[in-house]
């Protein structure tokens, strides 16, 4: 089988197992987070077929959506890419990017590689801005969470159990998590990208706050 029909043959794949997934966590996640690693490594010397993969790939099961599970993932990307005759480093590079590329493990990372530096900055790209705005109340909404509470303040010190368990009003998530990202990012592209989408995070909590306080 080809490159390009292995990669024909996971988009189908990932479509049908995320056919009703979550609005922020569904295909189109994985499509902004795919085209975004191929912008990216367009800079970078990397093996485009795990990028393609990694990427497709990297959200098959997210742990949140699975009683915590992180290994369902694995599990998953791994059965499909040796159904359809992919090799085997290929198919244990997949599935290290997917271990390791969210950001609650960003302090027990065991794995890198040049190609999962690029989609997790890809996947991080996809949490700020303005998508990464819409996919915040998205999951808020999903979840039933407040969208802010001045009486409960962000939480900047959470442990891994602590960040999964959380049940915080969706504001506190861009200091818990969103405004954080840009300097978290691995490469230059990323970096870059990352800076346009933050100044664009802080201008809309400005707004909010005037709006919240009816000053606007």
């Amino acid at each position: 089988m080809s490159n390009d029909q292995i990669i024909q043959q996971t988009i189908a794949f990932v479509k049908k197992q995320l056919a009703d997934a979550e609005g922020g966590h569904d295909w189109w996640h994985i499509y902004r987070v795919w085209k975004l690693s191929r912008h990216i490594a367009k800079e970078e010397k990397v093996e485009s077929l795990i990028i393609d993969l990694g990427a497709l790939l990297h959200d098959i099961a997210d742990a949140k959506f699975h009683d915590g599970d992180e290994e369902i993932g694995p599990k998953l990307a791994s059965a499909h890419l040796l159904s359809i005759g992919t090799d085997k480093d290929t198919i244990h590079h997949v599935e290290q990017i997917i271990r390791n590329i969210s950001f609650k493990n960003s302090n027990e990372q065991k794995f890198r590689s040049q190609e999962l530096d690029i989609i997790q900055d890809a996947d991080r790209l996809d949490a700020i801005g303005a998508i990464g705005i819409a996919r915040a109340f998205n999951f808020g909404g999903f979840k039933n969470r407040p969208v802010y509470d001045p009486d409960i303040q962000p939480n900047l010190k959470m442990s891994k159990a602590e960040y999964k368990k959380s049940l915080s009003p969706t504001i506190n998530h861009f200091y818990e998590k969103l405004l954080l990202l840009k300097n978290m990012m691995n490469t230059s592209t990323g970096r870059a990208m990352a800076e346009e989408r933050h100044l664009y995070m802080e201008d809309f909590l400005k707004r909010f706050y005037e709006e919240w306080e009816g000053k606007k």
